[in-house]
């Protein structure tokens, strides 16, 4: 009866997974999906405590259990209510390397249980050691890159550095499955040096602007180091979780690429973002920018029919998406109508600028993707650029020796004004010049995000 209502705990627990990621795929029920999907791990999490049982036993070290419980539950609570919205990739990076690092700690002691261990469980054990440690590893340099204490590394030679690692790691891989590490435990304990190596150099090079790929990487990285784990306790809700956030981060990575329009190779290998070599954009003399003024911002956007506004890490910094579904509200009070252009890639991790806005209650139907803002780009009388930089360049079109060559932008210029908002002329997460803020259409709005946008408001109230 016992084992019947825990397998019924782990299927509701499944079900409430798939139906929670199902959910979070729209801003009206993300929230409740979130909740859903929460309530059937607590199910799953309390089921397991009371009622598995492991060769006719019951679990008994109470107080280790929700020790860890209620320290995780503390930690947790506090640390999502104090994070800023702006801290919210790096709060991803690490949480995210703590699910590798369970995975890695889960092969460690499943690996020295000394009871005798099947060529599939040797597989598991394994495999769950490696991507659980390249994950844990990458996502602590990741968030580390994010909060500026790392800064972006590039080794000679680096490619050839992480094929040889990699290779290594077959092998030695390989060689633990066979059982050619049952009298020399180091040969699996070297799976755990060559994957921590492996995690960090395939990060370090990567650049700023490229960091939203590495997370949803890595991520995907997390959730198949988890299913390894659901395989080797026969846990079909841990199983069921692993392979949802394997599969989704995995497809979010493959889109996130096509966005940057880059090889999901080279982030394998640790390429992706490198600089390339030549002459960096931004390195020509690029003339003078020109500035507007607050009255003359807001005089052409209460006279224009059309105004896009594309969202930046800038926003998030000043913390002013209400501010910003402020003027939005007053621009259509004034029959103007206004859009959001929303870049895959802008911010610092994958829908940063769509969580940004909803928190905002910005209306979801008013967040264009990329492809349809550029489509919608020519009608556009105004576009009022918040913070972003990278996305809206014009050198990943033009400029062959720019790392950013070849990455799909919002192509700004299409619309009759481009207004740039910055708090001052430096470059951008990538940190390139931008050769848009020099271009006849654009004008420099310079100021943090909020102050500028409060001042806004005011300026078109009075009109």
């Amino acid at each position: 009866m016992e084992n019947m209502i825990l397998q019924l705990s782990y299927l509701i627990g499944s079900i409430t997974f798939i139906m929670g990621l199902k959910m979070l795929s729209h801003p009206e029920t993300a929230r409740k999906g979130n909740l859903v999907a929460a309530a059937g791990m607590a199910i799953a999490i309390f089921a397991t405590i009371f009622l598995y049982k492991h060769n006719g036993e019951s679990l008994h070290n109470y107080a280790w259990i929700f020790g860890g419980l209620i320290l995780g539950t503390v930690v947790g609570t506090i640390a999502a209510k104090k994070v800023q919205m702006t801290a919210m990739p790096e709060m991803v990076s690490l949480f995210n390397g703590m699910g590798g690092a369970c995975a890695m700690l889960i092969s460690l002691v499943e690996y020295g249980k000394p009871e005798e261990k099947s060529t599939g469980m040797l597989v598991v054990i394994a495999l769950g050691m490696m991507i659980g440690t390249v994950s844990f590893a990458g996502s602590m340099i990741a968030w580390g890159k994010l909060n500026g204490k790392i800064k972006d590394r590039t080794i000679p030679g680096g490619q050839v550095i992480n094929f040889a690692i990699f290779g290594g790691l077959i092998v030695l891989d390989a060689m633990v499955i066979m059982g050619m590490s049952a009298g020399n435990p180091m040969l699996f304990y070297g799976i755990l040096a060559l994957s921590a190596l492996y995690g960090v150099l395939f990060v370090m090079p990567i650049g700023g602007a490229d960091m939203p790929v590495v997370i949803s990487l890595l991520n995907s990285f997390t959730g198949v180091a988890a299913a390894f784990g659901g395989f080797l306790y026969d846990n079909p809700v841990m199983l069921t979780g692993g392979i949802l956030v394997g599969s989704a981060g995995t497809i979010l990575t493959i889109l996130m690429c096509k966005a940057m329009n880059r090889s999901l190779k080279n982030v394998l290998i640790g390429s992706f973002g490198a600089a390339k070599t030549g002459g960096a954009a931004g390195s020509k003399d690029q003339g003078a920018y020109k500035e507007i003024s607050l009255n003359d911002t807001a005089t052409l956007m209460a006279y224009a029919s059309k105004v896009m506004i594309i969202p930046g890490y800038g926003l998030a910094v000043a913390q002013a998406q209400h501010t910003c579904h402020e003027l939005e509200k007053v621009l259509n009070e004034k029959g103007v109508e206004v859009s959001y252009g929303i870049h895959p890639v802008a911010g610092r991790m994958p829908g940063h600028m769509n969580v940004l806005l909803a928190e905002a209650d910005v209306p979801y139907e008013k967040l264009l993707e990329m492809e349809d803002a550029n489509d919608q780009m020519g009608g556009t009388n105004v576009v009022l650029i918040l913070g972003a930089n990278d996305v809206v360049n014009p050198a990943a079109k033009e400029d062959p020796s720019s790392p950013i060559y070849g990455m799909p932008i919002l192509e700004v210029e299409k619309a009759d004004h481009v207004i740039v908002n910055k708090r001052s002329m430096k470059p951008g997460y990538a940190g390139i010049e931008n050769e848009l803020f020099f271009r006849p259409k654009s004008s420099m709005l310079f100021g943090d995000a909020k102050k500028v946008l409060q001042s806004l408001v005011g300026e078109l109230k009075q009109m």
